[in-house]
């Protein structure tokens, strides 16, 4: 493997690693939500569909992008429960 393969591939496994780190933060949101201290639920609304659509994208396209999908897939999740519990 070439030296330059071997960064991109560091470099994606890092940045798929920030990437769920970034979407578990919601965690303090949403207890906050649940304790009736609500945040705004545009951000995170606008973050799941954001990660739906790099989801689809990393997964259908000819050579699938697991990186992508996989550092995407929790800010669906998170996103819309950060989401969900921000209403009131």
């Amino acid at each position: 493997m070439k030296e330059e393969d071997k960064f991109i591939q560091v470099l994606g496994r890092v940045a798929t690693v920030l990437s769920v780190l970034m979407y578990v933060s919601y965690i303090p949101q949403i207890m906050s939500n649940l304790q009736g201290d609500y945040g705004n639920p545009i951000q995170p609304l606008v973050a799941a569909i954001n990660c739906l659509f790099w989801c689809i994208y990393a997964y259908f396209k000819k050579n699938r992008d697991w990186p992508v999908f996989l550092a995407n897939l929790p800010g669906i999740f998170f996103g819309i429960f950060a989401f969900a519990t921000a209403l009131h």
